[in-house]
């Protein structure tokens, strides 16, 4: 019998897929990644993440002419001290997973970009350095995540080959892919908010959970499917 929050090594499968929806200027997908990321390396299992577009904000301009805080508190309805607030409050969050959320520098604008370098890279086998590496340029570095400049500087710093990268600014190449992470989160999955993942293609998990749910989630995912008993009322035809 499994003990609570122990992953068993004599029936557990050593790696999992997980699909994961979330948006590149989601201080909770960040620490959602940073609390998966470190429960898998804890139970040694080997994470196949696959990551998906979705957009908090599709009708944001490339970049914003106020502040983050002023942003939120109109979107929101509240005041920019309950904002500040809110926004330590995440700060101290992400602080505790290893992340420096400087939220006073934040500079939200447009993903879709971002969402379509993100698939570009993926394409390439650095889905995840491009994920980390456009949370970070946004969330610490304070860049503006949905100009050209700080695209370009992603694609760099990850390996990614300028021409290709140049090729996808200047067309539409994945947004046909972003499109289509969306429509299933809203159609199919039914997703209002993110992060959002679903481990082995069918379990769902819905926001940065504590370590503990991961951990709860990834060893029932582990577990292979039961059987479905056979109806034994049915009669050959």
């Amino acid at each position: 019998m499994l003990q609570p929050h122990v992953c068993s090594k004599h029936n557990l499968r050593k790696s999992m897929r997980v699909d994961i929806w979330s948006d590149v200027v989601c201080p909770f997908c960040y620490i959602g990644k940073k609390r998966l990321e470190a429960v898998a390396k804890e139970a040694e299992i080997e994470l196949e993440i696959h990551w998906h577009s979705y957009q908090l904000d599709p009708e944001a301009p490339q970049s914003q002419s106020i502040s983050n805080t002023e942003r939120l508190a109109q979107k929101y309805g509240r005041t920019l001290a309950e904002v500040e607030e809110m926004q330590r409050n995440i700060a101290d969050m992400a602080k505790a997973e290893g992340i420096e959320f400087n939220w006073q520098h934040a500079n939200s604008g447009n993903t879709f970009n971002a969402h379509r370098l993100i698939h570009l890279a993926q394409s390439k086998g650095l889905g995840n350095e491009a994920q980390e590496a456009l949370f970070y340029s946004y969330m610490t570095q304070g860049l503006k995540i949905g100009e050209r400049e700080t695209l370009e500087d992603v694609a760099a710093r990850i390996g990614l080959n300028p021409v290709e990268v140049d090729d996808l600014l200047d067309g539409n190449e994945f947004a046909d892919f972003v499109e289509f992470d969306q429509e299933v989160a809203r159609e199919q999955l039914k997703v209002t908010g993110v992060p959002f993942f679903v481990f082995d293609q069918r379990i769902a998990l819905a926001g940065a959970q504590p370590r503990d749910v991961f951990l709860k989630v990834l060893e029932k995912a582990q577990q292979a499917p039961e059987p479905q008993a056979a109806n034994t009322n049915e009669q050959d035809s």
